[in-house]
């Protein structure tokens, strides 16, 4: 007898990890519903695919909520009242992870690049993988989602919350560890010991492969077996002579994938073959070209990501005038790096640098940083001319119109609802 459709019940299923988890369940036939407070091109595409967008919970069999949910929220209260099963996102992939061999991305920084790198080696190499992603790749026909007919899962494992510790991995990648997530964590020692439970959750038998070029792994791994990548290896100046995107740190995210490659008994140089048709993806220094201007989007949000971003820029186009907007995510995050931020401020390579108002995470920020931190004081801090704060999007928008001249660069880069003004900026 064919399995009965189940009815599953996201919410806050614009997420870019819970609206992947959505669609995998679209793809087994489940009947999806979801709820979003705000609607935007991810939650377009989900109607599209066949998701209704309601907050009426009405004969579900799962509801499935997003980390950020709290226990107050009322459709969670509602399907807890009603005798509904209720798991986080965390909780309903580390169900999934049981039933594949999972490859899991982890790491601060070059998740969602090197997660797709991997998956795109493993599908031209035949390996058919499924994909669940934080980022939509053009390969998926602009989805973060792709169902395949192996074995192989490839996943994102967020150390937010210790996310990652519901998951079952067979591979797991560290790209780097830094001090984030300071709102959870409180400081690198907690990040640390975290990422230690992690690495015990390695199926027996399973792979660790690590960035020997960082500090914090080396201090993780110091008792462990585990392959390593790293930049002053061989194959760095290879794959940095194939890749098509800039930055050390993209060529570090490769050399990643190619080690997974190498464990999954794949030719190094079909995965190098592969790696050299990787054009980017969503938000990850993605490149727009107006009539006049050349317009970057990108995701980076911590103070490294910025700086490295920047210069990956700068290698880029050399000499032309380069225009940066910047969202800072968070309060707690801009407030517990204030100084971090204040210092990539002002050795950043660009011409210009305008701070917006700083992206409020609901259920994550503390009195304490909205009293002490905004986009004016940062700009102060830094002292320079070239920095500068303007908290409106519609008056960022001016000064690119009137101050940006054909064939500048202009970088929008952030994690929030920056996004809006990159989309407005590239209609015209």
């Amino acid at each position: 007898m064919p399995s009965m459709k189940k009815k599953i019940h996201f919410i806050g299923i614009g997420g870019i990890g819970m609206s992947a988890l959505a669609r995998y369940f679209l793809s087994e036939d489940d009947v999806v519903t979801g709820s979003e407070l705000v609607k935007s091109e991810i939650t377009d595409g989900l109607e599209k695919a066949g998701v209704l967008i309601t907050k009426k919970i009405k004969d579900v069999d799962l509801v499935v909520y997003s980390n950020a949910i709290r226990d107050n929220n009322s459709e969670l209260k509602k399907a807890r009242k009603l005798g509904i099963k209720c798991i986080t996102y965390p909780e309903a992939l580390g169900e999934l992870t049981k039933k594949y061999f999972t490859i899991a991305i982890s790491g601060t920084h070059g998740k969602s690049t090197t997660s797709a790198m991997t998956a795109l080696i493993l599908i031209k190499n035949g390996l058919d993988p499924t994909v669940i992603i934080g980022t939509k790749l053009k390969e998926f026909n602009d989805s973060n989602f792709r169902k395949g007919k192996s074995n192989y899962l490839v996943i994102e494992a967020d150390e937010y919350k210790e996310a990652f510790l519901n998951y079952n991995p067979d591979i797991i990648v560290l790209t780097n560890i830094e001090a984030d997530h300071l709102d959870y964590y409180k400081n690198i020692d907690n990040i640390l010991n975290a990422f230690e439970k992690y690495t015990k959750r390695l199926s027996k038998g399973g792979t660790i492969i690590a960035n020997k070029d960082d500090s914090n792994i080396l201090r993780l791994l110091k008792n462990k077996k585990f392959k390593s990548f790293s930049l002053k290896n061989k194959d760095a100046k290879e794959v940095s002579s194939v890749l098509k995107v800039p930055g050390e740190y993209n060529v570090s995210n490769a050399l990643a994938a190619l080690e997974v490659a190498k464990t999954l008994k794949i030719k190094k140089l079909d995965a190098i073959k592969a790696l050299s048709e990787y054009h980017g993806s969503w938000r990850r220094f993605e490149i727009f070209k107006t009539k006049d201007l050349i317009i970057i989007s990108d995701y980076a949000h911590h103070p490294t990501a910025f700086l490295k971003t920047l210069i990956a820029t700068r290698e880029k186009f050399k000499n032309k005038k380069i225009t940066c907007i910047f969202q800072p995510h968070q309060y707690h995050r801009t407030y517990s790096f204030f100084n971090e931020f204040v210092n990539v401020f002002r050795v950043a390579p660009v011409d210009q640098l305008i701070i917006s108002k700083i992206y409020d995470v609901a259920g994550r920020e503390d009195k304490k940083s909205k009293a002490n931190v905004n986009s004016a004081k940062l700009a102060k801090a830094v002292n320079n001319p070239r920095v500068v704060s303007m908290e409106k999007f519609e008056d960022i928008k001016k000064y690119v119109y009137d101050n940006c001249k054909k064939g500048e660069v202009v970088v929008v880069m952030g994690a929030g609802d920056i996004y809006n003004l990159f989309s407005d900026l590239t209609k015209k």
